[in-house]
């Protein structure tokens, strides 16, 4: 219990969050406008929803919250993300009319994992990507809802790029060395992230986020990051320090539980409220002008 308490790297994470701090720059600033763009398409915000996976039916209405959070984010013109589930599922959040990005997990079945890319892109997907930082378990590689993982090569990772049309997405990356990888393999995007502290003492996100942004200069990588995102003051933080995008997560799941897409929209427009607020008072207009001169350390 000691062990956990110390190195929980949610904690962790949370405490290097919280230290860094923002200056006020506020004469001759204005009310900022937080829409921004994300593969030649424009959305209200770069908060993005979370890629969920197994989500219930709660309080005993009739859509699961996959569901509700992905009309959400249609009704608020933000990118969605959806993680582990079949083709069934997929398709009824397809039906939202959400632009959503469709996480598969690493399964030890190559062809399930070649299916369901696939069948994404067949039904609308705006874009489909991996979970890596989902292989590993205790006892070796991991096994999810009964699911068996496999290790992924940086091959088999370009095989799925090249799979598909759509902008792959790369989810877990939590090193320069990872990134500089997505990047040689075609990915148009990386999530950085150590998927609610599956590892004991993980760097935090935005500590290693000003290295992968710089080794990523001049590459063709979207950079979105997750991992305790709770507060417009988060999303600016992640920006700052070289996001395109941040996505909101488990903060979500109390609203989303309570008042289903109402909660969610409810709680997103709070946090990008913030965001619009934080970037107002430093001076920062445009989502695309933030930059780190405004944090203090």
């Amino acid at each position: 219990m000691e062990y956990s308490r110390v190195y929980d790297s949610n904690v962790i994470t949370q405490k290097y969050m919280d230290s860094i701090l923002i200056e006020q720059r506020i004469i001759g600033s204005a009310v900022a406008d937080t829409t921004t763009e994300f593969w030649g398409e424009t959305f209200s915000s770069p908060i993005m929803t979370p890629a969920f996976s197994h989500l219930k039916n709660y309080n005993g209405r009739e859509q699961n919250g996959l569901v509700e959070y992905s009309v959400a984010a249609k009704n608020l013109n933000i990118l969605n993300f959806c993680g582990m589930m079949e083709n069934d599922m997929f398709k009824k959040i397809v039906e939202t009319r959400a632009k959503t990005v469709r996480i598969v997990k690493p399964y030890d079945d190559n062809g399930k994992i070649r299916d369901q890319l696939c069948f994404a892109e067949s039904v609308g997907a705006f874009g489909v990507g991996m979970d890596i930082d989902h292989i590993f378990g205790e006892n070796g590689t991991d096994i999810c809802v009964g699911e068996k993982m496999a290790v992924q090569t940086a091959d088999m990772l370009a095989d799925y790029v090249k799979l598909t049309k759509l902008p792959f997405v790369v989810k877990g990356v939590l090193s320069v060395r990872d990134a500089l990888i997505c990047a040689e393999i075609g990915a148009k995007a990386i999530i950085v992230s150590h998927h609610h502290g599956r590892m004991n003492c993980a760097v935090p996100p935005m500590m290693i986020l000003p290295k992968i942004k710089e080794a990523l200069k001049g590459k063709d990588v979207r950079i979105i990051v997750d991992c305790g995102i709770e507060s417009g003051a988060d999303v600016y933080k992640a920006l700052a320090l070289g996001a395109d995008a941040a996505a909101v997560g488990r903060s979500m799941m109390p609203a989303l539980e309570k008042e289903g897409t109402t909660g969610a929209e409810k709680f997103i427009n709070h946090v990008n409220n913030e965001l619009r607020f934080i970037m107002s008072n430093t001076g920062f207009a445009k989502v695309a002008d933030i930059d780190e001169s405004a944090l203090w350390k």
